[in-house]
């Protein structure tokens, strides 16, 4: 339930485009490596424990919000674990990051992905959010988030990271039937996911599209916006939805067609010109180069002005970066970057 206290508060106001006494700031991976609290925690447990132990995926979460002095906690959690419920074998191997290691290698592996249609796997993750909701101040509000249809296909088929996509892309082009089947599980999944989050405490949620940059406009409209779409238009109209696509700027108008309050934007577009693209009738978040927080004070305070001046006052900018902190990023840096936003964003343009 989101109380007055959290309606009104500097996120929820501009998310909505309405005035704010000074400029929101959350960050993307804010409870993470670059953090000493986070390392102490982590370094006791796997990845795959602490995204699965809710009080210290809660613990983890608050300690990086109160430290930083954010207007928003993000839930920790990864984009991963919802496919192994829906059939995929998933470990976080060391120094390589995620590997599935039963990928659906070809479209006639499409029926070992099913759909995820009883939450209850999944169960650590809402009570994370309920633990999480219940210590965080009244008026901050708490986002939950999911990886977005495409950016798990991707997993699940290339089992893991990739660079080019190529058994992704196969798959799109040589069985679109396959692959629109696939897409629906997915987002059908991730909508009952995202509402799972919401009713369990969240006021908001993201959705990361990380690996959508690979694709071309083209690609993107016939074989990913009818699933995103899909997903966004199943979460509830009064919940603020972040859409989040990260390395190609030419999609933007597209990712704004399928949908969401508030549009993610990456660094590698100036922010006034995407607002252009996007619409004002939409709030954007953004969107500071990550490698910006490993300069010196002066370097660093120059760019967030430079994004302030970008945002021109408008109601309606979320600060953040245009992607996740890098582990290197000295604690400091990050939490001077939250005061830089609030001074800046108090004073106005400049």
């Amino acid at each position: 339930m989101t109380t007055p206290e959290l309606q009104n508060s500097r996120f929820m106001r501009a998310a909505r485009r309405e005035p704010v006494d000074t400029t929101p700031i959350w960050l993307m991976r804010q409870a993470g490596r670059y953090m000493p609290e986070y390392m102490a925690i982590r370094n006791k447990v796997t990845f795959l424990e602490l995204c699965k132990r809710p009080d210290l995926a809660a613990e983890v979460t608050l300690v990086a919000r109160e430290r930083l002095g954010v207007d928003a906690a993000i839930l920790f959690a990864d984009l991963l674990p919802i496919l192994e419920p829906m059939g995929l074998n998933l470990e976080y191997a060391k120094g390589e990051g995620p590997v599935i290691h039963n990928p659906l290698s070809s479209p006639s592996d499409v029926d070992r992905c099913h759909e995820l249609e009883d939450m209850e796997a999944l169960g650590f993750v809402f009570e994370a959010v309920k633990l999480i909701r219940r210590d965080l101040p009244a008026d901050i509000p708490l986002l939950g988030f999911a990886g977005a249809p495409f950016t798990l296909a991707s997993y699940a088929i290339e089992g893991g990271g990739s660079r080019n996509y190529i058994h992704t892309k196969q798959w799109m082009y040589s069985d679109p039937a396959a692959w629109n089947t696939l897409m629906q599980r997915l987002s059908n999944s991730v909508a009952r996911y995202l509402k799972a989050q919401i009713a369990a405490g969240c006021q908001a949620v993201q959705i990361f599209d990380s690996w959508a940059g690979c694709l071309s406009p083209d690609d993107y409209r016939q074989y990913v916006l009818p699933h995103t779409k899909a997903l966004i238009d199943a979460l509830p109209k009064d919940v603020p939805v972040i859409n989040f696509l990260t390395g190609n700027p030419a999609l933007l108008p597209l990712l704004r067609e399928a949908g969401g309050q508030v549009i993610g934007i990456d660094w590698r577009i100036g922010l006034a010109e995407a607002w252009d693209i996007v619409g004002h009738d939409v709030a954007v978040q953004g969107n500071l180069d990550p490698v910006s927080l490993m300069a010196d004070t002066k370097v660093l305070r120059k760019r967030t002005q430079d994004v302030m001046n970008a945002a021109a006052g408008r109601p309606g900018h979320i600060f953040n970066l245009g992607h996740g902190i890098m582990p290197q990023v000295p604690v400091e840096n990050a939490i001077a970057l939250v005061d830089m936003v609030h001074e800046l964003g108090a004073a106005g343009p400049s």
